[in-house]
């Protein structure tokens, strides 16, 4: 599966020019070269065309490294996970930049090995015991305790904790930088790969609900609010990093987002601009029955058919 897909540079703040130690130069000309400067950052367009693998033992640090940027410090054993998703390969995919035929040196070949972006999911229910789950589960319902009400709580620790209906982690990461019409072959080939795995029996294949952490940001100066009373306009504050992500959301059954911004040191694999405004960065949590997943993946078509 191959995805062509554009890529825009993102414009980088320049330094004062007597920071940068220039040499002095005329208004005018110091005017112009600016204004091309500035052109053609703006301008600049990197076309990139991304492939679709199935995950094997050689992508184990780009996939870790991708978890890292999801969980940050929290107390995750991403190498388990990571080793659990490697294992289970009859379903999920990683993204990588297509083969280049033209003669390329080493540093180039390391590029195009490079782990741009996966998807895959963990079944916490049959994974129940393992460490990576059992903290995953703990890690939730640790942040749920914290920014929701009691009810709440209690519903999602018996979702998380009913054996007769799995839960299942859906894990889509990616560089800030992929865009998201990559998510749309990606989260449907995932699809069909745990349907098979349920006719076949195999791990991962019967999920009754999903469980996604999703990156997501509000603007800093919107966060002073207290969070019991701003849980019902969340929707209008939040923005995703992957932004099908909303789709997912509002079909969600239950939903709460925490602070992660004493975790947040850079953003892996790109920046945030929003047009210099602020930005409070958070994880999102929602619940998904299986059932309505036909539904977001219609609208995931609407929004990112190319």
């Amino acid at each position: 599966m191959a995805t062509p897909a554009k890529r825009r540079a993102r414009p980088q703040p320049q330094p004062p020019a007597e920071e940068r130690g220039s040499e002095p130069e005329s208004e005018s000309d110091s005017e112009e070269e600016e204004e091309e400067e500035e052109e053609e950052r703006i301008d600049e367009e990197v076309n990139i065309e991304f492939e679709a693998h199935s995950i094997s033992d050689n992508d184990y640090n780009g996939i870790k490294k991708l978890l890292q940027q999801l969980f940050l410090k929290a107390p995750v054993n991403t190498a388990e996970l990571t080793d659990i998703l490697i294992q289970q390969n009859h379903i999920g995919s990683i993204i990588k930049q297509a083969e280049v035929q033209e003669d390329s040196s080493d540093d180039d070949d390391d590029d195009e090995d490079e782990v741009f972006g996966f998807i895959s999911c963990l079944n916490l229910t049959e994974r129940k015991g393992t460490q990576c789950a059992e903290q995953i589960k703990e890690l939730i319902l640790s942040r749920c305790e914290k920014s929701c009400e009691q009810h709440v709580v209690e519903q999602l620790n018996k979702l998380l904790n009913d054996n007769t209906k799995p839960v299942g982690l859906l894990l889509s990461e990616r560089f800030i930088n992929v865009p998201p019409q990559i998510a749309l072959p990606m989260h449907q080939q995932l699809q069909k790969e745990l349907t098979e795995a349920q006719r076949t029996n195999k791990p991962c294949g019967k999920c009754h609900y999903y469980l996604l952490i999703s990156k997501t940001f509000t603007e800093a100066t919107k966060s002073n609010s207290k969070r019991r009373e701003g849980r019902n306009q969340q929707k209008e504050e939040l923005m995703f990093a992957n932004a099908e992500e909303e789709f997912f959301y509002e079909k969600a059954l239950l939903k709460f987002s925490y602070s992660v911004q004493e975790e947040s040191d850079t953003c892996l694999g790109g920046r945030w601009s929003f047009d210099d405004v602020p930005m409070k960065p958070l994880r999102t949590v929602m619940i998904v029955p299986a059932d309505r997943i036909n539904v977001i993946m219609d609208k995931l078509k609407d929004y990112l058919s190319l």
